[in-house]
């Protein structure tokens, strides 16, 4: 909970179970610290925040922009989830604190953009010692100097957000809504158009910046590159511990990977899908209280999130024994035919709904040849039935970057019916998926399920996949899992 609500917490930043300290001990805390600077420098990719920012500036001159960051969330009782800024944010700054919030204020020729920010705790309160937010307990926080020489952003500090919030024209100022409710409280919605459910006019600033965000620069693939790589390694570590002669949790592979996200990067993108046998069929099983069965498959979707924040996510399916049954293999290869036809098929200018027909006809034509499909090729891929549909669901892919589904606000025409660009980066994840109670299949179908998923760098000629790390063709998949194998369990280094 941020200081001054009114939910029983106190507005001081303690608990209501911290005792009642004697003045003897409040003074003698009061007494002797020494104030050490960090040792802060410039961060070398701030200009691509200012880029961001100036970009963000010539759409909407003479507004205020407002951008909030998000503010700690609970968990239970007092304990707070982990706390990840906003995306938007910061893609705008560069920022992970809680609370801050970008102002851009318009100056006649741009923009001064100012960062509000909760700065270090003041030894002139008894904040630092006392208050949950106070540094003995989570830590030194950045001075408003400290945190303007790292990110080359004006600072302000964050009590004064109120007084410039209340000074701000709803007819001339948009905010990034839903992530700070005092934030949005304390800016009254413009009395105009609202589209889906917020006002209009701050709903075009979510849009500009997710659009903003398709065309990917050269350091964010570089960040992209660092998190995928890191992926490869958590998926390396996670089958050089997979017994092939008997089970173990899904939750232990969770782990596994979840420590090489820790070790390597912030964390998990997002929350990791670990699918043994019939769980594969469950697109976004996340409970991974399962086993591992030999003979079994194994459907992994997991990416790890870099330290700023951008993200892989990557899928791969291993058989456990080793070695794919016939059928197995053969729903496999499918899917992998329609990964690597997408995959061939994009390049700037191809519509993005054209590499999902593209991927989603190789899928057709396999349940085809299994003899699932209750029409003609042709009549499953009609815009009228989409039958084949019933064992894949999904698209084809989405948009990566600094979320795991990035660039989710922009415009559909921009998007799902739009042209791919160089610069964009997008995963090619096909999957076949037969539930355990479909009784439309096979019984030896029943309960498989083969996801492929890599990340896409748009180039100006074609496609470069980012994750080609892993191996995605069958043969390949057996081998790579015999060499982890053999390689052994290693710790992160």
């Amino acid at each position: 909970m941020t200081e001054g609500q009114t939910d029983g917490t106190p507005t001081d930043g303690t608990e209501s179970h911290d005792p009642d300290f004697p003045e003897a001990f409040l003074s003698f805390m009061r007494q002797g610290w020494s104030d050490t600077a960090l040792p802060v420098t410039p961060r070398p990719e701030t200009p691509n925040y200012a880029k961001r920012r100036a970009a963000l500036s010539a759409a909407f001159p003479g507004e205020t922009l407002v951008i909030p960051t998000g503010t700690e969330k609970v968990r239970a009782n007092d304990t707070d989830y982990p706390f990840r800024p906003g995306s938007d944010f910061a893609y705008l700054t560069g920022d992970h604190d809680a609370d801050s919030v970008l102002v851009l204020r318009p100056n006649g020729s741009g923009h001064d953009a100012t960062l509000y920010m909760r700065p270090r705790s003041s030894r002139e309160t008894d904040e630092f010692f006392r208050s949950r937010n106070g540094e003995l307990w989570v830590g030194r926080r950045h001075t408003l100097g400290e945190k303007s020489t790292e990110l080359g952003l004006p600072t302000a500090d964050l009590t004064g957000l109120e007084a410039t919030l209340a000074d701000l024209a709803p007819g001339r100022t948009r905010v990034l809504r839903g992530f700070d409710a005092q934030v949005d409280a304390a800016v009254r919605p413009y009395d105009g158009p609202r589209t889906e459910g917020q006002p209009a006019r701050d709903r075009e600033l979510a849009i500009a910046i997710s659009e903003m965000k398709l065309v990917k620069d050269e350091w964010e693939i570089g960040q992209l590159q660092e998190a995928i790589d890191a992926t490869v390694r958590g998926f390396e570590d996670v089958a050089r511990i997979l017994p092939a002669d008997r089970a173990v949790s899904e939750r232990l592979l969770e782990g596994v990977f979840a420590l090489r996200a820790r070790h390597d990067g912030n964390d998990v993108g997002y929350s990791s899908i670990v699918g043994a046998g019939e769980h594969a069929t469950i697109l976004h099983w996340v409970h991974n209280h399962g086993a591992t069965r030999p003979g079994d498959l194994l459907l992994m979707d997991m990416g790890v999130e870099g330290r700023n924040l951008y993200t892989a996510d990557v899928t791969r399916v291993l058989p456990v024994s080793g070695r794919f049954t016939a059928l197995q293999r053969q729903v496999y290869d499918i899917v992998y035919a329609s990964q690597q036809a997408g995959i061939e098929a994009i390049r700037p200018g191809v519509k993005f709904k054209d590499v999902h027909l593209t991927c989603m006809r190789v899928l057709a034509e396999g349940l085809s040849e299994l003899g699932l499909l209750p029409v003609s090729v042709d009549e499953a891929m009609d815009e009228k039935s989409t039958v084949y549909r019933r064992w894949t669901l999904h698209g084809f892919g989405h948009m990566l970057g600094i979320d795991v589904h990035d660039c989710s606000n922009a415009r559909k025409e921009t998007y799902r019916d739009g042209a791919l660009g160089e610069g964009y980066v997008l995963t090619v994840e096909p999957g076949l998926y037969f539930q355990p109670e479909d009784e439309l299949v096979p019984a030896e179908l029943r309960g498989v399920g083969i996801r492929i998923e890599d990340d896409v760098l748009v180039t100006a000629t074609g496609a470069v996949n980012l994750s080609a790390g892993l191996p995605r063709t069958s043969d390949e998949v057996e081998t790579w899992l015999a060499e982890q194998r053999e390689a052994g369990p290693r710790l992160p280094s």
